[in-house]
Parts: structure tokens; sequence; C-alpha cells
């Protein structure tokens, strides 16, 4: 329940601000500076209060030289200064009632010093008196495209379905670029840096109950409070799927952990403890971390385990074959009906008929027997979804089975996964999943991902009943 988290109203309130002060914005084209570019750039719609003592103006917005100056109020503000400056900012900000932070800057509790720790908790302690919420620092705060807010330049001004948390703010820029690419579009992306107050649990409550959200990400490297997590996750795994791809479980990836953000990094042990009991579906790496992520945005219910494969090249077909069971899914029992609709149009000759359904290499030359076959197989009523491996001989032709796939899917309403055949570059990968169909690099990591989305509705389901 929301009462559950009273944090949840007050990260409502920083993720859609009706004005920002981005405090120490440089005059030069310095890291600072893409702060503001990236606020005019999204098209954030309230007054934006660039604050420096030594600018008058700067991109055709009048500069305040500090934040008691701005005449208007301030809901959230944006903090470039050093780190020893920020103190006397946040009692600025506090007698301004501004709402929230985002602290940039690093230097403190992570260098290990009494002297950072010391500072850090103070910072906290006159913010939270003053009713005002940090996100940081070493982080780069928030990105969420319906309120205009983001963190760099040239990042979609689309919002979507995806809410991501993480301790990078490397992570949160790269996959905010390339996201488009795997048909990924965000409500919102979070990066917390160091954690001093907001943690990952917080948003974690807060993406659970966000309207805009119906899948969500987190990169995690440590957990500040292990007990406050847990009913975090809980609460936002019962409404969507949570994907999380944890560091910090091998002694060398807690040393990485600890020099980054400071974080204190627990067992894998522990970890797969904490996401069987919180309902979180954990994944190791990036490549399945984004894999995780297209899947559950792109895949919508119902989503069944009853697999029909269809490949042009054999030896991809079975190796899908295998990839499913290692899933727990199954291969379907193809009807007699469909064979014979399969057996009008499939070149008798090195193909074949079962599951998987092989095409033959004759498909790359003409995909209408790819397209046909995806059609036939998924208008099988003893198929839940269908996992395609194939590919044209040109471009045009690839339009073709593109655009002839994506058709068949539409019309079908059921699962498609799209695999790549390797040693084609095709451009495949944007046209499908901006289509909404999933587009995976290798049949195993289609499987994987489709495993997991079974898996989590029937846990999903289970807890429901």
């Amino acid at each position: 329940m929301a009462e559950s988290f009273p944090v949840v109203e007050e990260i409502r309130t920083i993720c859609r601000p009706r004005s920002v002060a981005v405090v120490g914005v440089p005059r030069s084209l310095k890291t600072g500076r893409l702060f503001l570019m990236a606020l005019q750039d999204q098209g954030f719609p309230g007054p934006i209060y660039p604050i420096n003592p030594r600018i008058d103006e700067i991109d055709g917005l009048k500069v305040y030289p500090s934040v008691a100056a701005v005449p208007g109020e301030i809901d959230l503000a944006i903090i470039l200064i050093p780190h020893d400056q920020v103190l006397d900012c946040i009692h600025e900000c506090v007698a301004k009632r501004v709402r929230g932070a985002v602290l940039f800057t690093a230097g403190y509790k992570e260098t290990g010093t009494a002297e950072g720790a010391a500072l850090e908790a103070e910072i906290v302690r006159v913010a939270r008196a003053g009713g005002m919420r940090l996100i940081g620092p070493n982080g780069m705060g928030l990105y969420r495209p319906s309120a205009g807010l983001s963190f760099l330049p040239q990042l979609s001004r689309e919002s979507g379905p995806v809410g991501l948390v993480s301790h990078s703010g490397s992570l949160t820029n790269i996959i905010g670029r390339m996201g488009v690419e795997r048909g990924l579009r965000f409500s919102t992306v979070v990066s917390l840096g160091n954690e001093c107050d907001l943690s990952a649990g917080d948003f974690l409550a807060y993406l659970g109950e966000d309207v805009e959200t119906e899948v969500i990400g987190g990169y995690i490297e440590g957990i500040r409070d292990g007990t406050r997590f847990l009913a975090a996750l809980k609460h936002a795994s019962r409404r969507k799927p949570v994907i999380l791809w944890k560091v910090g479980l091998t002694p060398e990836g807690a040393k990485a952990a600890a020099s980054h953000t400071g974080a204190l990094a627990g067992s894998e042990e522990v970890w797969r403890g904490v996401a069987r009991q919180g309902g979180a579906i954990p994944v190791a790496g990036f490549e399945a971390w984004v894999d995780a992520l297209m899947g559950f945005a792109l895949i919508r219910p119902p989503r069944g385990k009853r697999i029909a494969i269809l490949a042009g090249p054999g030896g991809l077909g079975v190796s899908a074959a295998e990839a499913c069971g290692r899933a727990s899914l199954t291969l379907a029992a193809i009807a007699p009906e469909t064979r014979e609709r399969l057996a009008r149009f499939v070149p008798a000759t090195g193909t074949s008929l079962g599951n998987p359904v092989d095409v033959g290499m004759s498909a790359s030359l003409d995909v209408e027997i790819y397209i046909e076959a995806a059609r036939a197989v998924a208008a099988d009523p003893g198929v839940d979804a269908v996992a395609v491996a194939g590919i044209g001989l040109s471009t045009e032709v690839n339009t073709r089975y593109n655009e002839g796939m994506i058709q068949a899917q539409r019309e079908a309403q059921k699962p498609f996964l799209m695999i790549n055949v390797p040693g084609f570059d095709a451009g495949l990968t944007q046209t499908f999943c901006e289509a909404g169909v999933p587009f995976f690099a290798s049949a195993e990591r289609a499987m994987t991902v489709y495993g997991l989305i079974v898996r989590y509705d029937a846990w999903r389901r289970g807890r429901d009943e």
C-alpha cells in the first residue's frame, strides 16, 4: 500500500517539478553545462534558474548570483558546485523551501575519510530537517521525459513504460542513448550515485506505484538498508516485473563497487535469497539486463510456455530447441492441420514440418516462405509464442521480411521472438523493436528472456490467487 511508503509522495513531487535551479552552471562547455542543455533540449515547461555569481546570462536565460536571489519558487535544485560549498547551498535551499536536490559533486563518505563522512552527514541532516530530499552525491539525477527532465541532451523526448534505478550514472547515459535501438522508452530513470539520502529501495517503491511505469530495472552496487529494500522490492514486484542486475557479488566486484560509490556489497547467496523473497528477476551483465528489459517491455500477455520454432538455418533451429528446454519452456506440438498448411509452400527437400519448423535456406531468397510459415504456426491453437531465426539475402528482401513478420505478429496477437542469424548485419534490430517485436542476438538469449517472463507471470498469478 502507498501509505507504507510515505517517501513515494516526496519522490513524486521531485519527479514533477514546476521549476528547476541549476546551481554552479559553468560559462564554458564543461560537464555541468550539459544539465542546463538537457533541460532545454527536453523542453522543460517551467522556469529554469541558472545560478552563478560570475555570469549575467547564459543560453538566453537570466543567471542569478545565488539560490536566495531567485524571485520565484524552486522545486528542484541541481547542484554542481565543489563539494565543500554544498552545505552552504543546502542551507539556502532549505530557506527557499526547495523540495529536492541532485548532488552531482562527489567527495564525501566514498573517500573513506572521517571528514568526508561528517560533511555528508551534516548535509543530509540540514536537508531533512528542512523537509528536503537528496539524490546523490556523485549522481546524475533524473531523466523523466513526461516532466521535461533530463541529465543529458539528445535523449528521447518520448516517454515509455520502463523505469530504471541505477547506482551508475554512465550506465544510465548509455542505456538512455541506445535504448531506442532496442525499443526501450523510459518513464523515469534515476542515477542515485552514493545514496546519502534517497535510496534504491525508495525509488523501487515509487516506481512500483508510478502509473507511467510498467517494467522496472535496477543496477545495484550495494544495499544500505536491507529490510527496507526487501519491503520495497516486494511492494513493487507484486505490481510489475522488477529486473535487477546486482554487482559486487565477487571479491573483485565488491572492491570496485566500494571505490565507485562507497557501496558495501553482500554475498551472492544472500542476494539470491533477497531476490527470491522479494520476487525480483535477477540477471547478470549489461546484455542480459537490456535483453530482459526489452522482452518484458515489448512482449505483451498472454505469454504461455509452448514455443514454435521457425528457422532457415537448421542448426539454429536445433540450438533454439535446446535453449527452449534449458529455459523450462516446451516445444509446441504442431497440429496436423498446421502441417498440411505448411506443406503447401515449404519446399519438400531439406526441410522439416515438425517443431522446429525448418523452412530451408531457400526461404532467404523467397521470404514469403518465412512469412507464411510464421502465420501458419502462429494460428495454431497449441502455440503460445513463435521464435523465428531467419534472414533475407538483400536489403530489398529484408525489407519485405521485416514488414511481413511484423504484420504476422500483429495479426496473431501472440509473442514473436526474432532471432539474429550470425554473419548478417541487416539493421534488423531497430526495425523490429520499434514495431514492438523484440529482436535477440541469439536463440539462447531469446529463450532465456522468454523463460523469465513465463516464470514471473506464473509467480504473480500464484500470489494473486
